[in-house]
């Protein structure tokens, strides 16, 4: 067993990972902050469904304070953006960091989603 082991070390961290959702104009804004990866990914896909099930149309994600978002979490946004859109509706990702937007190009997410660098901008339209 590891926990005996002479020597042996096991380390056990828990990542801090918050999501919170808040209407501005007829957008429901979902704010990420911490990791978004396969730990994660579960609460973040939970949170985002059960805004889009609620019956929101016009979603924004705000990933400004995200560390750190893996291909589980870029399918999540992938998956709701399906979901949104098949409704008639439209999602927008906000990342205001340079590395996150790099990130953003790099996989084209940006070639499905509208990226903007501030919530702001985001909502702009929310008579639409």
């Amino acid at each position: 067993m590891f926990g005996n082991a002479p020597g042996v070390q096991i380390v056990c961290y828990f990542v801090d990972f918050n999501v919170t959702v808040a209407a501005r104009g007829h957008w429901q804004v979902l704010t990420v902050a911490g990791e978004i990866d396969m730990a994660t990914a579960p609460r973040f896909r939970q949170r985002l469904l059960g805004v889009i099930g609620a019956g929101a149309r016009h979603v924004v994600i705000d990933i400004s304070g995200v560390d750190f978002i893996d291909s589980t979490g870029l399918g999540v946004v992938m998956g709701g953006a399906k979901r949104v859109r098949s409704a008639g509706g439209d999602i927008r990702l906000v990342a205001a960091s340079s590395r996150l937007a790099e990130l953003i190009e790099l996989t084209r997410l940006d070639r499905a989603v509208d990226v903007f660098k501030s919530v702001s901008a985001a909502t702009e339209d929310a008579g639409s």
